[in-house]
């Protein structure tokens, strides 16, 4: 009897991303654009609080930020893909950076504060460059890893994220007790840096098939994409939705007040989401992917809302930041399965169209939850604002796990990317 061939299951490389220097590069460069990003909004929310104490004014600093992203999104993701990701990056990045600049400049001179209209206004600015910054920083990438080290990159991608978010807050927190100048400069310095990394980036070129693309059918391309993905429409609506009722993160100035914090107190309320989802997302990067993916990203938004509900009830500094903890680390679960579905669903050609529309379903919807979060504290208080909001996320995973039963049915990753793989091969095939 002749024994047939004994296969070894593949040891799971836990640092499989960083063998590669580029990846090794941008990974660098990616820190230091949110660390500056996450100190700018943490230094914004408090500045614009202390000088108001009015909820509904960080309300609006969401909407500003939501505004560019409904409006300038598509095309964003459009230029991500007819133009070089990497020359997009470095044309965003300038006015990321002077932004802050401005602010610390200003601030600077007038030691009792700035005008709303001129904090919103450079505010707006930054967050029109940062909506088409996204996109080709999110579809850059797969080129810069093999597809079959995605969901490691983007696991990694998101322990760095958190990392830079927790660091972030963390650090505007101990600046704003010197100045708030200091803050906004700090965020200025990341992002000057983060523009000279980039510059070593390897040079990318769109392909031939989107350079001569223009039009709303080519813009729209990536919404009907998504629209066709069951898998992906699902993911991202959960995402919206849950965001936009659960996002406490806005309302954290006034419950700082409430919790009877200062700034460094407010700095770690701000950096305790960004830990939980740190230490997760590293977590799942040592880990294999898990074998059922689809439950796992229901039950972590589940979690999420839970966490809320609590966060919301809590009179105690050290139980909120727990709460706080749980929120980021359910939160960093749901980003890691839905980034990899993105990248692995979507064909190269589309990537910055398709992570466009991501942007639209999770960035504006982030930034409109603060909108009706600063909103509902208004009118009914902020612990009804966010207790509910933690009422309504759970309600939309029951929802959502009832209308697109393909998302309890997703299984591992790794037999996604098998599956897609084998697509490719066999659409290239028939070319052929």
């Amino acid at each position: 009897m002749v024994n047939g061939p004994t296969f070894q299951p593949v040891k799971h490389d836990p640092y499989e991303a960083f063998r590669y220097a580029s990846f090794r590069r941008f990974a660098v460069s990616y820190v230091l654009a949110v660390v500056g990003s996450q100190v700018l909004s943490a230094t914004v929310q408090w500045d614009v609080y202390q000088q108001t104490k009015d909820a509904f004014v960080i309300g609006l600093v969401g909407l500003i930020n939501a505004i560019p992203v409904i409006l300038f999104a598509l095309p964003a993701g459009h230029i991500a893909d007819r133009f070089s990701r990497k020359r997009v990056l470095l044309v965003t990045q300038v006015p990321l950076a002077l932004c802050p600049a401005a602010l610390a400049v200003l601030r600077a001179w007038n030691p009792e504060g700035l005008s709303l209209v001129v904090t919103l206004s450079l505010l707006g600015i930054n967050a029109t460059a940062l909506t088409f910054a996204r996109p080709a920083r999110s579809s850059i990438v797969p080129n810069l890893v093999p597809r079959v080290a995605f969901s490691n990159a983007f696991a990694w991608m998101s322990s760095l994220f958190e990392t830079a978010a927790w660091v972030g807050p963390a650090v505007s927190g101990l600046l704003i007790v010197f100045d708030v100048a200091w803050s906004y400069l700090m965020s200025a310095l990341c992002l000057a840096v983060c523009f000279a990394i980039t510059l070593f980036l390897p040079r990318d070129e769109p392909a031939e098939a989107t350079k001569h693309e223009w039009g709303w059918g080519s813009l729209s391309a990536g919404l009907r994409f998504v629209l066709d993905s069951p898998l992906l429409l699902a993911a991202m609506t959960l995402d919206l939705l849950a965001v936009l009722l659960g996002g406490a993160t806005y309302l954290l100035p006034v419950f700082a007040e409430r919790l009877g914090v200062q700034s460094i107190g407010y700095g770690w309320m701000r950096a305790a989401p960004a830990l939980g989802a740190f230490m997760m997302a590293v977590l799942q990067a040592h880990r294999t992917p898990t074998m059922r993916a689809g439950r796992t990203l229901l039950w972590s938004v589940a979690a999420f809302g839970a966490a809320t509900i609590v966060f919301g009830l809590s009179q105690d500094f050290w139980l909120s930041l727990v709460m706080l903890f749980i929120i980021g680390a359910s939160d960093n679960i749901s980003v890691v399965i839905r980034q990899t579905l993105v990248q692995s669903l979507t064909p190269d050609t589309m990537r910055g169209r398709v992570s466009a529309v991501n942007q639209v379903f999770i960035g504006a919807s982030n930034e409109l939850g603060g909108l009706e979060s600063g909103v509902t504290a208004k009118l009914f208080g902020p612990i009804a604002s966010v207790v509910g909001g933690g009422i309504g996320t759970i309600l939309v995973v029951v929802g959502v796990a009832k209308k697109w039963p393909q998302i309890r049915q997703l299984r591992s990753l790794k037999e996604l990317h098998a599956a897609v793989e084998a697509k490719s091969e066999h659409d290239a095939d028939v070319v052929e």
